[in-house]
């Protein structure tokens, strides 16, 4: 089976996320391990974590926006037949890329802002801007997964692969 490049864009981004994922657990094991053993706190161990806590948060947005597979309430979607189903995605979704759309442009001006400003974290004095940067990026990704699942919604409904939900009691 070929996956179409849309596809192996959206794997790519979410590789990305889960990426950040690792990195985030790893800086949070290694500092809570030398600062308990060893008694060494890692210089801007604090601002570093904080920074890829930020850059998980947005790359996570991306993964998550395109699958549908955040926390939703589905009272009325539950309720009613699948083409009413359907428009009611279509329309969550486009308000979903309002939000983010708005959210990214925001964060731009965050990003060029520590630049202009010059920030640095406390204890190497690193620039602050990179890490800002990463997470637009990973804004910019959102939209583009979400622009993605609203042509597909609309267009080629058929190309959209659902999770598969599992009732738990």
């Amino acid at each position: 089976m070929k996956r179409s490049w849309m596809d192996r864009v959206i794997d790519s981004i979410e590789w990305i996320a889960a990426g950040f994922v690792g990195i985030v657990a790893l800086d949070i094991f290694l500092s809570v391990l030398l600062r308990n053993t060893l008694n060494y706190s890692i210089p801007d161990s604090f601002d570093i974590g904080r920074m890829l806590l930020g850059i998980l948060i947005f790359w996570g947005i991306a993964a998550t926006s395109y699958r549908g597979t955040h926390i939703t309430v589905d009272l009325v979607w539950g309720n009613v037949g699948p083409r009413h189903q359907r428009w009611i995605d279509v329309f969550a979704t486009l308000v979903l890329l309002f939000v983010v759309t708005v959210q990214t442009w925001t964060l731009f001006d965050k990003v060029r802002g520590t630049y202009n400003d010059n920030v640095q974290t406390f204890d190497l004095h690193m620039p602050v801007w990179p890490f800002f940067l990463v997470a637009w990026i990973g804004d910019v990704c959102a939209v583009l997964l979400i622009a993605i699942r609203t042509y597909r919604l609309i267009f080629h409904p058929e190309d959209m692969h659902e999770p598969k939900i599992k009732v738990t009691e």
